[in-house]
């Protein structure tokens, strides 16, 4: 159990703020622990069904990263038998012909099966007048009627103030998605985070591939400049979309100052003033 525990913190690390998500998944940790002990004790546990969830937030604020480290957590604690995460919008599930939105559904959800259905803009299925009949309610309609099944991990993600709207309006999603959790915009000293993870996380598919951060490059650092360089409105409509344009501007500011010679490269690792260049990268050969 150690070692799950472990791997579990391991993943828990790369989520920046969310205090409220990561105290909920500590609590079913937890408990998971408690169970195990119990069958020690040769006594009868029950499985636990895991809950199905609404992620509330604006653009860039984590809830597609959160929802696949989720499935990674998840299948760590055996809570779910797979850690796979089916993404899934609107143009999905519905289709333009009668009779087709429920196939189409059901297929997405057979898919997931064993581990989480993520539906991004899910307040997109619900049209803002409920006189008006659209195939998107009737996906919505679908995936509610699997839900109890306990074979899926359903999440349901978008605008808080559009996300409101489909809670308040269904009453069988209510009854269903029994935790909310609200994504708050990023602080300067969240981005900040976020960049150094990303920096440390990078694989082969990544842009930066190759590249590391100047030792100068600090969370206090990367905070200052992005309070210097940005503007609280951006912040708020970027979140950690504003983390990719800094790190693509520090790769742009980096190529800028290389100079080529004789088929040498010659580094300048004086980070150069300004908010894009403050989070710059140098180049590991």
């Amino acid at each position: 159990m150690k070692a799950k525990m472990d791997a579990f913190e391991s993943e828990l690390s790369k989520i920046a703020g969310l205090k409220g998500l990561k105290s909920q998944l500590r609590s079913w940790a937890k408990q998971l622990m408690m169970d195990e002990r119990r069958r020690a004790l040769g006594l009868k546990v029950g499985n636990r069904r895991p809950p199905h969830m609404a992620f509330l937030g604006n653009p860039g604020t984590g809830k597609t990263m959160v929802a696949r480290l989720l499935g990674k957590l998840l299948h760590i604690l055996d809570i779910l038998p797979t850690d796979k995460v089916v993404e899934v919008q609107r143009t999905d599930l519905v289709a333009e012909y009668l009779g087709q939105t429920g196939h189409r559904t059901r297929d997405k959800i057979q898919e997931a099966e064993g581990g989480i259905l993520f539906v991004d803009e899910a307040y997109r299925l619900m049209p803002p007048d409920l006189h008006y009949r659209d195939y998107g309610l009737e996906a919505l309609e679908e995936i509610m009627s699997f839900m109890d099944g306990g074979k899926v991990v359903v999440i349901f993600a978008g605008y808080s103030h559009q996300m409101q709207r489909v809670i308040s309006a269904n009453e069988g999603f209510r009854r269903r998605v029994t935790k909310l959790f609200r994504f708050d915009d990023f602080t300067c000293k969240d981005l900040a985070k976020i960049l150094r993870l990303k920096m440390s996380n990078n694989d082969q598919d990544s842009p930066l591939y190759g590249f590391k951060l100047h030792p100068s490059c600090t969370v206090p650092c990367i905070a200052e400049s992005i309070r210097q360089g940005s503007t609280e409105k951006q912040c708020n409509e970027m979140n950690g979309g504003l983390v990719d344009v800094m790190l693509v501007n520090a790769r742009e500011n980096l190529d800028k100052r290389i100079d080529v010679e004789w088929g040498h490269w010659y580094f300048d690792y004086d980070h150069v003033r300004g908010f894009e260049s403050r989070a710059s990268v140098d180049e590991t050969v």
